[in-house]
Parts: structure tokens; C-alpha cells; sequence
């Protein structure tokens, strides 16, 4: 049976950059981010059996939501330079070993996972997502699971619609109206003022969208609804901006992204090039065929709380 394992490409870099220490390759080029990123990524290839992977990036130019909504994500810090030439690379190492990789002007990799998971779904196809992005959460379905790291590179959680529930008490499509209400602080837009979790919590399980929501406004109390009506429209803007794309121009071709397509040998090539000998031992065993290899400690994961994962 066929199993899609869709990666988000840049949540995983950060993720891995953050939770493993400085390591550099032979030139002095830093490489932890990589490094990280086919630790989770060949462990959790092996341990699902996927028969499929897909690698998604944002791009650099900017996005649709960008021009809904001047300041989304304005807020974001610049990538820290030991981690910017990390993506090159791993991009790079990724072309070489013939992975399936997506990109595409003016969509985010949130876009190209919910379009490639609808294509999947459609298909009967069970999907991993791999990300620590709580905006996918609200692609789960009966075929479609999110995958999390909780802890560094090597601890992760796994939802289905029953445990997204059970977890943070929404179910996944109502994420969408959730974050309609409260904003998101991370992607820098505002939902409803004076609106927080709880309340926004109970509006949703008792109206489940924004839209019963707003029907229903002389039913609720009148200073929330009074917030309510005054954001209407910041709140209609947000649930756009929280909703993920499930058409953006990319196709799944699934003969293209078989797990048997990658090339091994220039994986293995990239692994001694960037002296990761621990992960090749790990995944390839003893075939390093290297004349002066160089000796490279398994990096322990940092246990600290910027390493959490906070999902709402």
C-alpha cells in the first residue's frame, strides 16, 4: 500500500538548526541544519515504510498573503547567518540525489502540502505531513496525518482528526476560524480585538465557523459580540490568511516522487562531502568508501523550551 510522506522544508531546517549545535563541514561551512534535516527525515522515512516523499519550500520572493496583507510575517526575525547558506546546500544535496522537491512563486510550502494532501486524499492515499507548523493541522483527515517533533529531532507525536481533537480540543477544520478570531502573533496579523483563547475556544464549539458566528451575533453576549462586529472584517481578512491553499499550481505525479527514485550513491557521496559519517553509519552502514575520513560526533539535541512545540 502506498504511503505519501509530505516534509515541510523549511519548518524542518529550523527546527533542526535550533535543537543541534554548531557543527561545519571540512571547509568550515555550517551544517547542522542539514544535518538534522536527514536525521528526522531518513529516520521517519524508514520507520512510516513510505513508498513516497516530498520535499516542500516557501520561496524568497513574496507571497500571495503578502499582497492580502502588508504585515504578514513582517515581524519575523532574519535568518541567522550560520543557517541561510544551509538551504542552498541542502537544496543542492537534495537535486543531486534526485528527492522530489516543490517550490513555487508566490505560495507558501503550507500551500503545496495542502494541494498535494487534497490530491492524495482523492486518490485514497494515506499522508504523513512532517512539520512543525500548527497551520497543518488543519489538513487532517481520515487519510491525511500531521507529524511533530516535540522535542530536538528525534521525539515527535503523531494526529489523526481524534487526536488533534483530544489534544487542543478543535477539531482540525476549525483551526481555520480559531485563528480567525485570536490572529496569529508569529505571522504578525490580528484576529478580533480583545478576543483571546478561551473565548475564542468556546465561540468555536459552539458555532464552529466564523460565519455561524457572526449569524448568530444577537445571541451572543453583548460585549463580545460588540468586538465581534467591530472586527468583522479583520476577522474575515484573517481566516484568508489562515486558510492553506489546496489548488496552488502543483501536481502529484506519483511515478516522480517514489522513495525508490533516490539516488543512494549521491546521497551517500553528500553525506562524506559534508563528513555526517555517524548518519551514514546509521543509514548506510559500512559503505563510506572514504580515503581520509574525518571524525564527526553524533550532535546531542538541545532540551530547552525554544525546542517546544506550541501549538496554539
Amino acid at each position: 500500500m502506498q504511503k505519501l510522506l509530505l516534509i515541510d522544508g523549511n519548518a524542518i531546517v529550523h527546527r533542526a538548526f535550533h535543537a543541534l549545535p554548531f557543527l561545519n563541514a571540512k571547509g568550515g561551512e555550517p551544517t547542522n541544519a542539514i544535518y538534522g534535516f536527514f536525521s528526522m527525515v531518513l529516520k521517519v522515512m524508514q520507520e512510516l515504510g513510505a513508498s513516497n516523499l516530498i520535499v516542500c519550500f516557501d520561496m524568497q520572493k513574496p507571497n500571495f498573503r503578502q499582497s492580502l496583507y502588508a504585515g504578514y510575517q513582517a515581524t519575523r526575525p532574519k535568518i541567522a547567518d550560520e543557517l541561510s547558506p544551509q538551504f542552498g546546500t541542502l537544496q543542492e544535496v537534495l537535486k543531486k540525489a534526485n528527492f522530489c522537491v516543490f517550490g513555487v512563486e508566490g505560495y507558501e510550502a503550507d500551500d503545496l502540502i495542502g494541494t498535494l494532501g487534497r490530491e492524495a486524499t482523492e486518490q485514497k492515499m494515506d499522508t504523513i505531513i512532517l512539520s512543525g507548523d500548527r497551520d497543518l493541522l488543519q489538513l487532517v483527515n481520515h487519510h491525511i496525518k500531521v507529524m511533530t517533533p516535540l522535542v530536538g529531532v528525534t521525539k515527535t507525536a503523531v494526529y489523526d482528526e481524534d487526536a488533534v481533537h483530544a489534544k487542543f480540543g478543535l477539531w482540525p477544520h476549525q483551526f481555520i476560524d480559531y485563528k480567525a478570531l485570536i490572529g496569529d502573533a508569529s505571522d504578525n496579523y490580528p484576529g478580533v480585538t480583545g478576543i483571546g483563547p478561551k473565548t475564542a475556544m468556546g465561540l468555536i464549539n459552539k458555532y464552529d465557523t466564523i460565519e455561524a458566528i457572526y449569524s448568530h451575533l444577537s445571541d451572543i453576549q453583548p460585549k463580545i459580540s460588540e468586538k465581534l462586529a467591530t472586527d468583522a472584517e479583520q476577522a474575515m481578512l484573517a481566516k484568508k490568511l489562515a486558510t492553506i491553499v489546496k489548488d496552488a499550481p502543483v501536481k502529484l505525479e506519483v511515478s516522480k516522487c517514489k522513495v525508490q527514485n533516490i539516488d543512494k550513491d549521491e546521497l551517500l557521496q553528500s553525506f562524506i562531502d559534508l563528513g555526517f559519517h555517524s548518519l551514514i553509519k546509521r543509514f548506510f552502514g559500512d559503505e563510506e568508501e572514504s580515503s581520509e575520513p574525518q571524525k564527526e560526533e553524533k550532535p546531542k539535541e538541545r532540551n530547552n523550551k525554544e525546542d517546544q512545540l506550541n501549538l496554539l
